[in-house]
């Protein structure tokens, strides 16, 4: 059988609004898989997400109010100055 490839997304959000995800890659032929390749990342609140699938960009939009923004930098500079 010819191989065919697909790509699943797995997101979640913390409770600082950083958004977690992983993009998995999987190589099948016909049903069976026969490899898999995972690249996981974790978006900050107010990052640059433009290179991002519409879903996540939709997700950041959401969930990154500027308050929850500046809730996540307040606590960056706090952690960074303590």
């Amino acid at each position: 059988m010819a191989l065919t490839e697909t790509t699943k997304f797995f997101l979640g959000i913390l409770d600082d609004g950083q958004i977690e995800f992983r993009k998995t890659r999987v190589i099948l032929d016909g049903v069976e898989v026969v490899g898999e390749n995972h690249h996981r990342q974790v978006l900050v609140p107010g990052q640059d997400v433009t290179s991002f699938p519409a879903k996540i960009r939709n997700i950041a939009a959401v969930v990154w109010t500027p308050a929850v923004i500046a809730a996540y930098l307040a606590a960056k500079a706090a952690a960074q100055n303590p």
